[in-house]
């Protein structure tokens, strides 16, 4: 029989544990301006839906093309930027649901504590045919490396805070690329509701790439390496129409991951 611990109890005994982990989090974070940029033109887009040819070579399809948007639709108005794209040209294994979960793990992220979800569950339009799907993945930072970090590690950032993402897969009918977005952000802490810290979309965003391009990534014996493209005009910078008002600058990171 599972018995769940409450909060305050789960809490301290989560506190002695990260005392007690040789690594944490924050010895992770980065300055990650580093990559190629590019610019999606606003022309490109609607020449794009006059011709209705699907350029899946790149390895992602502008979800704008066929009536998607890279906010997610959190709320009927409201919506939380998909800010890093995981293209289709990476890694086969990682463009399955198992194996990203995986490559998530190595870049420090895991499944909720538990097992358990909390929250709402957020919907996306990847511009693919499949209209509105709800999120595939729910993953959240762990903070110790230790044995069982993945599990206790999701537990205290469900308490304490932290980053987390969403994430969907591009693979309808109208543009099957098998690219994975993602909603990446930091939150509060649960005395505040798991709100969106400020600056929190572009601070979650920039704390994933690091972790993928900084150095060979791995999990158990499997190692992969990361590069990244920053791409502009794939989102309105600012907080129009984005979850909490909390403003973001508008930058997509797509990651190509390698196996090595």
């Amino acid at each position: 029989m599972l018995t769940i611990v409450g909060a305050p109890l789960l809490l301290l005994i989560l506190s002695n544990w990260v005392r007690s982990s040789p690594v944490s989090s924050s010895d992770w974070i980065l300055d990650s301006t580093f990559g190629t940029q590019a610019t999606i033109a606003s022309e490109q887009t609607k020449a794009a839906v006059v011709d209705l040819e699907i350029d899946l070579t790149q390895g992602w399809v502008d979800p704008r093309i066929l009536g998607g948007q890279l906010l997610d639709f959190t709320t009927r108005r409201k919506g939380e930027p998909l800010n890093v794209i995981i293209s289709g040209k990476s890694d086969p294994y990682i463009l399955s649901e198992i194996g990203f979960s995986i490559y998530a793990k190595s870049l420090g992220f895991s499944s909720e504590c538990l097992g358990l979800h909390y929250g709402n569950i957020h919907q996306a339009n990847l511009g693919d045919g499949n209209e509105k799907q709800d999120e595939q993945l729910l993953a959240r930072q762990y903070y110790f490396t230790r044995p069982g970090g993945p599990v206790l590690g999701t537990c205290w950032e469900s308490l304490a805070g932290g980053n987390h993402f969403r994430a969907w897969k591009q693979n309808g009918t109208k543009a099957d690329t098998g690219a994975w977005f993602l909603g990446v952000s930091k939150e509060e802490h649960s005395g505040k509701h798991h709100m969106i810290i400020p600056d929190g979309y572009n601070i979650g965003r920039d704390f994933l790439v690091a972790q993928a391009v900084s150095s060979p990534t791995h999990w158990n014996s499997l190692w992969w390496q990361a590069e990244v493209e920053w791409v502009q005009g794939l989102l309105e910078p600012g907080s129009d129409g984005v979850n909490h008002g909390i403003k973001q600058d508008g930058y997509v990171a797509v990651l190509t991951v390698i196996r090595l």
